[in-house]
């Protein structure tokens, strides 16, 4: 049985666009009992137990505000999505496993491993450049990398929404997309 919730922050904004904040089925019922969520919308489906019955919970919205980390942490994945999943030198768009990273500034001249050094890359491009500096080859990023916030990130990830997406959630979710009339 998959059934994952929807989970909304107490200002009824997802806890995170991507990954699209979801939880199993079992977590939402614990935290239901619990009273930690309120429930928005509800799955036709049903658990039992001796005792009750009760429909699955399909978007939730917790009772407490979680605030948001103003910096995001620094890793493989937060900085493909800062770029986009692009490549900042061809500019082409790639899956995850075929994208690398590039220091600008390369670790051989004194370059450090920062937010503000590291663009996502693909592998060509990134071997073509090798060690070399960006005024060496002529090869500039596209953008100048800098530490996102996590607001920054959280609008990059709306617009790569996830594979599956049930009716009920639509009316939580702002994807960049023109609503139909």
């Amino acid at each position: 049985m998959h059934y994952p919730s929807l989970v909304l922050n107490a200002d009824f904004r997802p806890l995170s666009y991507f990954p699209l904040s979801l939880w199993s089925w079992q977590d939402t019922i614990k935290a239901v009992c619990l009273d930690r969520v309120s429930v928005l919308s509800e799955y036709d489906e049903e658990v039992h137990s001796p005792s009750c019955s009760m429909r699955l919970p399909s978007v939730i919205a917790l009772k407490e505000y979680v605030p948001t980390a103003r910096r995001p942490a620094f890793t493989r994945f937060n900085l493909f999505l800062r770029d986009n999943f692009s490549c900042q030198y061809c500019n082409d768009q790639l899956p995850t496993h075929d994208l690398t990273f590039d220091h600008v500034i390369p670790r051989s001249r004194g370059g450090r491993t920062t937010w503000e050094n590291i663009v996502t890359a693909c592998s060509t491009c990134n071997l073509l450049k090798g060690s070399r500096m960006p005024h060496e080859i002529r090869m500039f990023p596209r953008r100048q990398p800098v530490q996102p916030s996590s607001w920054e990130l959280q609008d990059n990830g709306r617009a790569f929404p996830p594979n599956y997406l049930h009716d009920s959630w639509r009316d939580y979710l702002y994807w960049d997309v023109e609503l139909e009339s």
